[in-house]
């Protein structure tokens, strides 16, 4: 990642494994036997070696690597996919997952404006499939937004994940400078209000960037408001520039900031990981076992391994 500013202390991270490496290797070769990607590796995750170094949580893109928008924070590469779509993926997916023995998947995909249904539809066979495969892997899907039209929506809430996710990015006020013209704060506030009024017992989640030139009170005030609707789970970490032509980093916020949003958050009453390297799904099984769940971890709670283990 390129960044002008000097990165401080806490965003070092330390170098994998060896026996990590050789997990990661493994995982990449199933994917790559099935021509499958991870927004893990499309969108340069710095947590990709230590999440998968435990073979249980891994995070699919589906719909191919051609994302039709350009919001400024991304690195997944944007332009026209030409309407193709891998009709076999679906059963690819789920024979991945079944191979690789996941206990928790997350499905994700690029945004697909130049399809009819926006990829809805394959999204919900991906689901589909997936849970016929392996029932015993939880099921996380984080969803484009489908420009707000319930339809597609549904389509995906009705194929029954376990977790629904989508991302509002950024408080309202940095939303044009942040995300491609097509994406909005209200927008986003409506596909998890919709969603979560279809079936009121889906966990529903999102996730906050920051240090983009937010304030910590338009931070609270975007946690209040993805609360209001119901939102369950809430992850916040600290934005990093891809490359030059990417939105810059105005602030580097320290551990200390992330661990009072983590208590605000908390006391709003989400189910919450907050730190420097937490991304939108990063150790996603594990806080979904331990916060949601209320099943025992034997690991460290989220937001503390990432500000111990920089």
């Amino acid at each position: 990642m390129i960044e002008t500013m000097h990165k401080p202390s806490w965003l070092k991270i330390r170098p994998p494994q060896q026996e990590n490496i050789q997990n990661v290797e493994r995982i990449k070769a199933a994917l790559r036997q099935r021509g499958l990607h991870t927004v893990c590796e499309e969108a340069h995750c710095p947590n990709m070696p230590e999440c998968w170094s435990g073979e249980t949580t891994a995070t699919f893109m589906v719909l191919g690597d051609t994302c039709t928008r350009a919001c400024k924070f991304c690195a997944v590469k944007t332009g026209n996919p030409r309407r193709a779509v891998d009709q076999d993926e679906p059963g690819k997916l789920a024979d991945a997952i079944a191979d690789i023995g996941l206990d928790y998947a997350v499905i994700t995909s690029v945004d697909r404006d130049d399809l009819e249904d926006e990829g809805s539809s394959h999204i919900a066979r991906c689901i589909t499939r997936v849970k016929e495969k392996h029932p015993a892997t939880v099921v996380e899907v984080l969803i484009p937004d489908f420009k707000g039209k319930d339809t597609l929506i549904k389509m995906v809430v009705d194929a029954r994940p376990d977790v629904l996710a989508h991302n509002i990015e950024t408080v309202r006020r940095l939303q044009r400078r942040v995300r491609d013209p097509r994406a909005g704060y209200d927008q986003s506030l409506h596909v998890l209000d919709f969603a979560k009024q279809q079936h009121p017992s889906l966990i529903t989640k999102s996730s906050i960037m920051v240090g983009l030139g937010e304030t910590p009170e338009e931070v609270i005030d975007t946690m209040k408001d993805l609360r209001k609707i119901g939102v369950d789970i809430i992850t916040l970490g600290q934005y990093l520039r891809p490359s030059e032509k990417h939105a810059p980093v105005t602030e580097y916020v320290h551990p200390d900031v992330f661990a009072r949003y983590e208590q605000a958050a908390r006391e709003l009453g989400f189910a919450v990981a907050s730190g420097p390297l937490v991304r939108s799904s990063y150790k996603a099984g594990e806080l979904f076992l331990r916060e949601v769940r209320k099943e025992p971890s034997t690991t460290t709670p989220t937001g503390q391994r990432c500000a111990e283990s920089l």
